[in-house]
């Protein structure tokens, strides 16, 4: 019998729509053969939107659920704005943001989680509204941020309705201050995240793949000045000083108060909030992020049409 693999189910889980133990158990059952396995779950009424989960959704809303002390944001997509206007899916994209921050925020564990409003898990119930509302929609992203003491500031950009919208930030903050002023200082922060989108908190969490091609670019940028290698080294040390001061959070100049880096505004409010405030963890997810949108030439459709 065939082994049946993560990614196997992963591709399955793509091309269906279905949900992951479904696809587990359709390739079990037909020894591994992707297209067999397709075959069992639409006999089975199981992958009834198959042909519209191969259909491009970029579109959709982000949500945002906060509860004590850990926020989730999520991002759940459609194929078009209008129905990401819809009420139906505006309260699905709600309600499943709800569900997501009582899990460890992975999309997996959503997606098992059991919709209160429909009894069944996020999956199947995201395949249900599918199925009603005609369009395929995915749950594609989430990010869980929690601190023991202290608070998840939130933010939403382009809002749309409460908690949902266009591109939403989280950004936790360690302090055993007061909470009101925490969270005051925690939105602003937020919002400077949203604004400028940093790589990392410190320049020393940037990743170090992305720090080396950026050394290398400016390795290859300096040779054109014809310098001494000596001279290139150090160039190219200050363009890399200036490039973390520029993607890392701590660092950048605050967009609420340039004068100040974001560290030195967050030192100027731990006296309102009367203790030391250390940022734990961000997280910033904007619709659409990555995807390949579908493009069409509407003129070359309506030309088509004319043609007959």
């Amino acid at each position: 019998m065939t082994t049946v693999t993560a990614q196997m189910v992963k591709e399955l889980r793509e091309k269906s729509g279905a949900g992951m133990m479904d696809c587990k158990k359709a390739l079990a059952e037909t020894n591994g053969d992707l297209e067999a396995a397709i075959d069992w779950l639409r006999a089975k009424g199981i992958a009834k939107a198959d042909k519209k989960s191969g259909r491009t959704a970029a579109e959709g809303l982000i949500g945002i659920n906060a509860a004590g002390t850990k926020a989730v944001v999520i991002e759940v997509n459609s194929e078009t704005d209008f129905v990401a206007r819809n009420d139906a899916f505006q309260d699905l994209v709600r309600g499943i943001a709800a569900v997501a921050v009582e899990t460890d925020g992975s999309v997996d564990a959503i997606g098992a989680a059991t919709y209160p409003a429909t009894g069944k898990s996020v999956t199947e119930s995201i395949k249900d509204a599918i199925a009603t509302i005609g369009e395929n929609m995915t749950l594609r992203r989430a990010a869980l941020l929690s601190v023991e003491d202290g608070v998840v500031s939130t933010y939403i950009h382009n809002g749309v309705a409460d908690g949902l919208g266009k591109l939403g930030v989280l950004v936790a903050l360690k302090s055993t201050g007061d909470k009101d002023a925490l969270n005051a200082i925690g939105r602003q922060v937020a919002m400077h995240i949203a604004a400028t989108n940093p790589l990392a908190i410190r320049s020393s969490e940037v990743d170090p793949a992305v720090a080396e091609r950026e050394r290398n670019v400016f390795i290859e940028q300096s040779r054109a000045s014809g310098k001494p290698d000596n001279i290139i080294e150090k160039m190219v040390d200050g363009r890399m000083r200036k490039f973390f001061e520029e993607v890392a959070l701590l660092s950048q100049s605050f967009v609420m108060n340039p004068d100040l880096t974001v560290e030195a505004a967050i030192k100027e409010a731990e006296k309102t909030v009367g203790a030391p405030i250390e940022v734990t963890g961000m997280a910033r997810l904007l619709l659409g992020e990555g995807v390949e949108k579908e493009e069409s030439d509407f003129a070359a459709e309506v030309a088509a049409v004319a043609k007959g």
